[in-house]
């Protein structure tokens, strides 16, 4: 087999497999290349084991199947052929139950051609081999798991630096050992890190980023190209990764090795500079950038959201359904997802922003639990993240994966706003002084009295709860029982929420 179906787990060096001394493996014919790696452990007696081989095992027998007059024939070189034919990586023999040694002749046969011969002891079962085979690249998959997880981090940070393209590309040859080059639109080298490499590779290495790179004709739309392409040139692992659909930045990295975990530590750095090309490329960072000066400096924002391509938006605010805090990488990729990059990590860590416009309607996203304000203009825009961050809260209460703010007044609407606003500063005074009192009575009454639910949606305990809605009863000096109270506190948190 050419091309042998692989398990998706790191390969084991046969070389750690001989190392452990429990099995007391010893190696008796065959090249002692210690990059030699087996992808699994696998038992067969059969006198032709090829069709039921994928490539990659190590193939262990104890010899049934051989005849007696085996020695005198072609039966071996029949036997280790068909396993070579196979994609075997080394084979395994057991002394025991049914032969004393090792036959001569498999011997000879294996280093005719070339394939490990392990012996395997009689106190060694094929099943402690397999066994161990298992725990090797369980320990294989951890590490690789390890570095990959470190690698992301590093990068995510050198993303966020003041020179972030360089950065990326430093951490990303680091983490290789190798070298990182941006090829621009041109085919030129933007930015280069890392080792220096052989002529030969080099010149391969931007050949390989023409070939991911869409060739544009005049007039044409572009010809489609792959998103990554791979070779190996002068001992040298090379890969070509395209940044984006519309840029026609690449990403090349050489290795002196292919390690597990390389494909996917250049993915994330390819994902991070595409991001980085793209605000380049478009202008859309440039836009951002001069529309936080222009706020900064005393502009209306209504003067200013022109220059981020909506009129009206709507605020999103999110956090993710499991235990881990979000960071800036994942910020970044539930932007993208919402059809914006107007993203903002809140300071304690918890909750991601993103303001979004209005023709893109923020639907569900799945890991996250969502709140999304009405569609408002760019005046509204605090308005909105009060309301954004209140039906979070209800999301999280409920459990609903994504919850939309209410645009009915009601008979809100019917009430001039100057008479409102007045009855609800004269009714709510009594706990104004104490923002903690409102905002739990408004949730509380939101969520129909329901303790525990209040007391998820404000992240307190349920006692807190409900010390702080006896306090608003008595300094209201209401019955909170009563529905006609209710109303009228509900409709008066609602006007303090509209201020």
């Amino acid at each position: 087999m050419q091309d042998p179906a692989v398990p998706p787990t790191p390969p084991v060096p046969l070389a750690a497999l001989l190392a452990r001394e429990d099995l007391a493996l010893r190696q008796i014919a065959g090249p002692t290349d210690p990059d030699l790696v087996v992808h699994w452990a696998h038992t067969s007696e059969m006198a032709d084991p090829y069709p039921y081989l994928l490539g990659g095992e190590l193939l262990l027998t104890a010899g049934v199947h051989i005849p007696e007059a085996a020695g005198s024939g072609t039966y071996f070189e029949d036997y280790v052929s068909r396993i070579v034919a196979a994609g075997g990586a080394a084979l395994g023999f057991g002394v025991a139950p049914v032969h004393d040694m090792v036959p001569r002749a498999l011997v000879a046969a294996c280093e005719a051609y070339e394939l490990p011969l392990v012996e395997v002891p009689p106190q060694t079962t094929f099943s402690g081999v397999a066994r161990a085979v298992w725990q090797l690249m369980a320990q294989a998959r951890h590490a690789e798991l390890r570095r990959v997880t470190e690698a992301q981090q590093s990068l995510a940070a050198a993303a966020s630096r003041q020179d972030p393209v360089p950065s990326v590309l430093r951490q990303l040859a680091q983490r290789v050992g190798g070298r990182a080059v941006l090829y621009g639109t041109d085919g030129v080298e933007v930015a280069v890190a890392g080792r220096e490499l052989r002529p030969g590779a080099s010149g391969a290495l931007a050949e390989l980023a023409a070939i991911v790179r869409p060739v544009e004709g005049p007039g044409a739309t572009p010809t489609p190209a792959p998103s990554s392409a791979t070779d190996t040139v002068d001992g040298t692992h090379l890969a070509a990764y395209a940044l984006g659909t519309e840029q026609r930045f690449v990403l090349g990295v050489a290795a002196p090795r292919r390690e597990p975990g390389d494909h996917t530590i250049a993915s994330v750095a390819a994902v991070l500079l595409s991001l980085l090309t793209g605000e380049h490329q478009s202008g859309t960072g440039a836009a951002r950038s001069s529309a936080l000066v222009r706020l900064l400096l005393g502009a209306a924002p209504e003067d200013v959201a022109p220059l981020l391509g909506g009129k009206r938006w709507v605020v999103v605010h999110a956090c993710p359904d499991g235990p881990a805090a979000p960071d800036a990488v994942a910020a970044s990729a539930l932007g993208a997802a919402l059809g914006s990059a107007l993203v903002d990590l809140d300071v304690d860590g918890e909750v991601v922003r993103v303001l979004v416009p209005a023709e893109r309607e923020p639907a569900p996203q799945s890991g996250w639990t969502c709140g999304v304000s009405s569609a408002v203009g760019p005046q509204e825009w605090a308005a909105a993240d009060m309301q954004a961050a209140r039906a979070l809260a209800r999301a999280r209460a409920t459990r609903t994966p994504l919850v939309r703010h209410s645009e009915r007044l009601g008979l809100a609407g019917l009430i001039p706003p100057a008479e409102a606003e007045a009855h609800t500063r004269t009714l709510l005074a009594p706990i104004a002084t104490n923002p903690a009192l409102p905002e739990t009575l408004r949730t509380w009454l939101s969520l129909h009295g329901s303790w525990d639910r209040t007391a998820v949606a404000l992240s307190v305990h349920r006692n807190t709860v409900r010390q702080r809605v006896a306090r608003c009863a008595a300094l209201l000096d209401v019955d909170l029982d009563d529905p006609d109270v209710r109303m009228e506190l509900w409709f008066a948190l609602r006007q303090l929420g509209h201020e």
